[in-house]
């Protein structure tokens, strides 16, 4: 039997409002969650860079710089902490500036846990499929690069060897269980010593020529 208590998500309640953050941040403790508060976007950021923020929840509206601001340098540092914003407006301009920044949704005060709640596991739902969307890119983008490398390679040996593409892979795979190596580090290194020999080559071609045949001798007078 595992007696574990599972470890309570880590959220960021950001408010210029006291109250605001005193009631909220405890109805949010008693919903399950672990909070820490913010007063001042200054305050957000410290906790922030602690690393342990799960989830941040961004009042709109503050004085100075705002919870928009925040959102903005929180995307532009491409920030894996999901946000939602806390705001007293409603309107569209909002809601696309919200959408612009990378947020999560949006909670229209007066917001008490029980309709924050739903927006938060919502949020979380969200960025989850986000980071799994972003990883299989990334991985679909190595495959790329690696596909792209080997059939360079393959091309490289067609065109020196006078080999069918079957005949080239073949002859790389071949030499690359020979080396015990991985058909894409040895496909890489044929790429890059092609590349370094016609970079080489580019460059003994712009050298300028001295000019060919005898020099003609002036006769003195």
């Amino acid at each position: 039997m595992n007696d574990a208590t599972p470890e309570l998500k880590r959220l960021l309640l950001l408010d210029d409002d006291r109250l605001v953050l005193a009631t909220l941040g405890e109805g949010l403790r008693q919903a399950g969650y672990h909070v820490t508060t913010a007063s001042s976007v200054e305050e957000a950021e410290d906790a922030l860079a602690s690393g342990s923020i799960e989830l941040a929840i961004l009042d709109v509206r503050m004085p100075g710089v705002s919870g928009i601001d925040l959102a903005w340098r929180l995307h532009d540092a491409n920030s894996d902490v999901p946000f939602i914003f806390l705001t007293a407006y409603s309107d569209e301009e909002l809601v696309e500036q919200a959408s612009e920044a990378g947020a999560m949704g949006y909670v229209v005060k007066p917001a008490d846990p029980d309709r924050l709640v739903p927006a938060i596991e919502a949020a979380f739902a969200r960025a989850h499929e986000f980071r799994k969307l972003r990883e299989t890119g990334r991985q679909l983008q190595t495959a790329l690069d690696a596909d792209r490398d080997v059939s360079l390679a393959i091309g490289i040996m067609m065109e020196r060897r006078r080999l069918s593409r079957q005949d080239a892979f073949e002859i790389l795979r071949s030499q690359a269980r020979a080396e015990r190596r991985k058909l894409i580090d040895l496909a890489r290194e044929v790429v890059l010593a092609v590349e370094k020999i016609n970079l080489i080559s580019a460059s003994q071609d712009t050298r300028p020529r001295k000019p060919e045949g005898r020099e003609v001798r002036r006769e003195r007078t």
